[in-house]
């Protein structure tokens, strides 16, 4: 999401973010042989309505906003499909923010490594190998057996720096 250009990051376009994520969320649903139902498209749209991670009840709250005021989404409903998106690699859930994130790279083997704003909230993801290596390495020396890594670190993003 950030470059090092601020004009990249104020011309972001977000609804092509989201269409791509969808586009992506389908195949891979389809290549799995799951059901990407209603409701589970429902809340991964509303994961990937902004770059900030979301908690469990800020998803209920919006969806329910966006269905109507009267009908309320029930939370277990929306923990089954956090549960399944997660399964399939399609969020991610940032524990320092007890939060989900869309995933851009879903289906591709990646460890994750996200930037954080503290100010705004948002958060990129991104890739950087020589961390992977690094903590591979130790875990190898501990002989331990890494299963997944998050790496969550805070700061301010461009925008807020400015």
């Amino acid at each position: 999401m950030w470059t090092n250009s601020k004009v990249a990051y104020h011309h972001h376009d977000h609804k092509r973010c989201v269409t791509a994520a969808m586009q992506r969320a389908k195949v891979l649903c389809d290549d799995r042989q799951v059901r990407l139902t209603p409701i589970r498209e429902a809340v991964f749209k509303t994961i990937w309505a902004s770059h900030r991670p979301l908690g469990a009840y800020d998803i209920v709250d919006q969806m329910t906003l966006a269905t109507s005021p009267v009908k309320r989404i029930l939370p277990p409903t929306v923990y089954r499909s956090i549960e399944f998106l997660l399964e399939q690699g399609l969020i991610h859930r940032l524990a320092s923010l007890n939060a989900y994130i869309g995933c851009p790279f879903p289906g591709n083997d990646h460890n994750d490594v996200f930037l954080i704003c503290r100010e705004c909230g948002s958060a990129a993801e991104c890739s950087a190998d020589y961390l992977t290596t690094a903590v591979e390495q130790t875990a190898q020396r501990a002989n331990f057996q890494v299963e997944s890594q998050v790496i969550e670190i805070v700061g301010l993003c461009p925008e807020c720096q400015a």
